[in-house]
């Protein structure tokens, strides 16, 4: 008993001696942790602030006033950002017949039927996103624990199981994202590069905040969206007024 003690507190200790970067350490200083920002005012911040050598991804992290054990309080849906995400979304579409023309006139990047089926199964995952038409479903079950832990898995909610594959297919491209509560009642997406204007980050946030504050639950009382901050991946992150 007293050695796992002795290891609890070791391991305690290595755990508060992580220490920040450098340039994580100056970008600190140039916010408040007790102060929370106007969206415009953080974005412009955290473009000032000292980047990586590549293009950081600006997110938004919601937390949410809902109780997730109960259905009709698992928040989700989808949002097409004005600006796009600044990555290219890599489709993968199930269908049959006179859609896979259609799916590769609209440049989807892979399209197949049983075949691609098979290929998935075998471990083939090299995309960001699954078109399905509704007759595949019934095959595309089968893929259900590859596609569903990584979040892949088409479904009527998020347009992705539709007849209007082209559609389907464009609105991916031009930045449709997908948003759904975790267990922690937590939301997390990417709302571009920091790479963008200001204006362009300040639209694809403004989009998502408004695309989650239209889906929430009518069963949620009282204030809805608790807390909000934003960040990039290497750089700390500031407080929203919600």
């Amino acid at each position: 008993m007293a050695l796992q003690r002795v290891w609890a507190f070791r391991s305690k200790d290595k755990i508060e001696m992580k220490t920040h970067s450098k340039r994580y350490k100056e970008s600190e200083k140039q916010i408040s942790k007790e102060k929370t920002y106007q969206l415009k005012e953080a974005i412009a911040i955290l473009k000032e602030m000292v980047q990586p050598k590549f293009d950081e991804s600006v997110d938004l992290h919601f937390f949410l006033n809902v109780d997730t054990k109960k259905s009709d309080q698992m928040v989700r849906g989808t949002v097409v950002l004005p600006h796009g995400t600044g990555k290219k979304i890599r489709t993968a579409v199930f269908c049959k017949g006179e859609h896979e023309k259609l799916a590769r006139d609209a440049q989807a990047d892979y399209v197949g039927a049983n075949d691609l089926i098979e290929k998935v199964a075998g471990g083939f995952l090299d995309f960001d996103c699954a078109i399905a038409t509704p007759e595949m479903m019934k095959d595309l079950s089968k893929l259900g624990k590859v596609l569903g832990p990584r979040g892949l898995m088409p479904s009527p909610k998020t347009g992705t199981v539709t007849n209007d594959i082209v559609k389907a297919i464009e609105d991916v491209k031009k930045g449709k994202v997908e948003f759904r509560v975790d267990k922690q009642a937590g939301v997390h997406l990417s709302v571009g590069k920091i790479s963008f204007s200001e204006d362009k980050l300040f639209d694809n946030a403004s989009k998502v905040i408004e695309a989650l504050n239209e889906a929430k639950p009518a069963t949620v009382k009282g204030k809805f969206l608790r807390s909000l901050s934003i960040a990039t991946t290497m750089n700390p992150g500031l407080r929203i007024t919600v």
